[in-house]
C-alpha cells in the first residue's frame, strides 16, 4: 500500500508539471524578428523610436552607434543582471556576461531574476531573458569564476577578441562582482591588456554605492589606493561568518545599475560629462564626485608601465600655445559727449587725505588715512558750596 501510494503521488506530480509545461508553452509568444537598422519612426510596433528621439532633440549625435559596441559584464547578480538589461534595452551590439553562480530565491529580493529560474546558473537565465527584451543583441556568456588559472586566461582572452568582429577587443568592461578578489583580477587583465574598465559596488549595509572609470595609466586602478582587506592580503573567506549575510536593497543596486549604464552610454556615444567617479549615498540623497589620479608606487606592475605609456604619450602631444586677447573697449565712440566727473574737487581731495609715507622708488600708496580731529573735551568744574551732601538730599526729599 506505501509503494502504491508513492506511486500516486509521483503520477500526479508529473501530470502537474506536464499541465505547467503546457500553460508555459501556450502563453509564450515567439519572440520578434529582428530590425536591421533603427528607425526614428514613431511607432508602437518600433522599439528604438524613444531611444532615437536623442537624436532629434540633440543630445546624442548618432545613437545608431550603440550597435557597433561590444561590452563585457563580469558579475550578473544585483548589480550587473540590470546592467545588461538597460545595455540590452538601450540596443547594445553584443555583451559578453560572466558569472560562475547560480540563481537562488535568495537573490529574488533583487531585480531582474524570476523564481521559475531557481536552479538555473546567472549567466543561462540572464541570456533567456535578455534574448526575449531584444533578439537584435549578440550574446556570449561564459558560467565560471574568473579567478582562477585557466579561467583568467581564457577570460582575457575574450575580452582582446570577443568583439562584433572578433579578433577585436571589447569597447568596455565593466565589474559588477561582489568581492575584492574578482575585482583586483579584473584590474590586473585591464592593466595587463591597457582596457578601459568601468568599477562598480555596493556597500554590506545595502545604502551607499559607487562607480568609477579606470582608464590604466590615466586614472587610479583598483590596486592604487586599495580596500585594507587587499591592502593587508586578508583572505575575505576568513571574514565571513557562518548564518550572517550582507544586506541587499533592490533600490540601491538599481540607483547603482542605473548611474553605471548612464556612465557607459556617455562615454560610448560621447555626450555629457563622464564621471571618474560618483559615490551614492542613500542616507543623506548625497552624490559625491572625485578624479583620482594613479599611485606611482602601485604595486601592480603593468599599471606602473601603463603610467609611463601615458606620460611618453602626453610629452609627444604638441603643446598648445595660448593667445592672450585684449579686452574689447565698451564704449569706445563717445558721440554725446559724456563725462566722468568728480563730485569733488581736488583740493578737497586732498585735503581729506593723510600724509604720504615715505617709501622706496617705484612703491605708491592707493589711498592714504586722513588726520582725526581730536575732540576736545572741556571739563566744567563745579564750585564747592557751604552745605553738605546730607543737608542737601535734606533739601531735596522736602520739595
Amino acid at each position: 500500500m506505501a509503494e502504491l501510494s508513492r506511486l500516486e503521488q509521483l503520477e500526479r506530480r508529473v501530470r502537474e508539471l506536464e499541465e505547467e509545461l503546457a500553460r508555459e508553452k501556450g502563453g509564450r509568444r515567439a519572440p520578434r524578428a529582428r530590425i536591421e537598422s533603427m528607425s526614428p519612426e514613431v511607432t508602437d510596433s518600433n522599439p528604438y523610436s524613444r531611444l532615437m528621439a536623442l537624436k532629434r532633440m540633440g543630445i546624442v549625435k548618432d545613437y545608431e552607434k550603440i550597435r557597433t559596441f561590444t561590452v563585457a559584464v563580469v558579475g550578473v547578480g544585483g548589480v550587473g543582471s540590470v546592467t545588461a538589461e538597460m545595455l540590452t534595452r538601450c540596443g547594445i551590439g553584443k555583451l559578453l556576461l560572466f558569472d560562475y553562480d547560480k540563481v537562488e530565491l535568495a537573490n529574488m529580493n533583487r531585480l531582474f531574476f524570476q523564481p521559475h529560474q531557481a536552479g538555473l546558473s546567472k549567466v543561462q537565465a540572464a541570456e533567456h531573458t535578455l534574448r526575449n527584451i531584444n533578439p537584435d543583441v549578440q550574446f556570449e556568456v561564459h558560467n565560471y569564476n574568473i579567478t582562477t588559472l585557466d579561467n583568467f586566461e581564457h577570460f582575457m582572452d575574450r575580452i582582446s577578441n570577443g568583439a562584433l568582429e572578433e579578433g577585436k577587443p571589447v569597447d568596455l568592461v565593466l565589474s559588477c562582482v561582489d568581492n575584492f578578489e574578482a575585482r583586483m583580477a579584473i584590474n590586473t587583465a585591464c592593466n595587463e591588456l591597457g582596457q578601459i574598465w568601468m568599477e562598480s559596488g555596493v556597500s554590506e549595509n545595502a545604502v551607499s554605492g559607487h562607480v568609477q572609470l579606470i582608464i590604466p595609466g590615466e586614472s587610479a586602478c583598483f590596486a592604487c589606493a586599495p580596500p585594507l582587506v587587499v591592502a593587508e592580503n586578508i583572505d575575505e573567506k576568513t571574514l565571513k561568518r557562518e548564518g550572517v549575510c550582507a544586506a541587499s536593497l533592490p533600490t540601491t543596486m538599481g540607483v547603482v545599475a542605473g548611474i553605471l549604464v548612464q556612465n557607459v552610454l556617455k562615454y560610448l556615444l560621447n555626450f555629457g560629462t563622464v564621471s571618474y567617479y560618483l559615490g551614492y549615498n542613500a542616507m543623506q540623497d548625497f552624490f559625491p564626485t572625485m578624479a583620482m589620479k594613479p599611485n606611482p608606487q602601485c604595486s601592480d606592475q603593468n599599471c606602473r608601465k601603463q603610467q609611463e605609456n601615458y606620460k611618453k604619450k602626453e610629452a609627444a602631444q604638441p603643446k598648445q600655445v595660448v593667445i592672450e586677447q585684449e579686452e574689447e573697449v565698451v564704449h569706445e565712440d563717445n558721440d554725446w559727449g559724456i563725462e566722468l566727473v568728480s563730485e569733488i574737487s581736488e583740493d578737497e581731495l586732498k585735503a581729506a587725505s593723510g600724509p604720504v609715507p615715505e617709501l622706496p622708488e617705484g612703491i605708491t600708496v592707493a589711498y592714504t588715512i586722513p588726520n582725526k580731529e581730536e575732540n576736545l573735551i572741556t571739563e566744567e568744574t563745579v564750585a564747592d558750596g557751604e552745605e553738605s551732601l546730607e543737608e542737601l538730599m535734606a533739601k531735596m526729599r522736602n520739595m
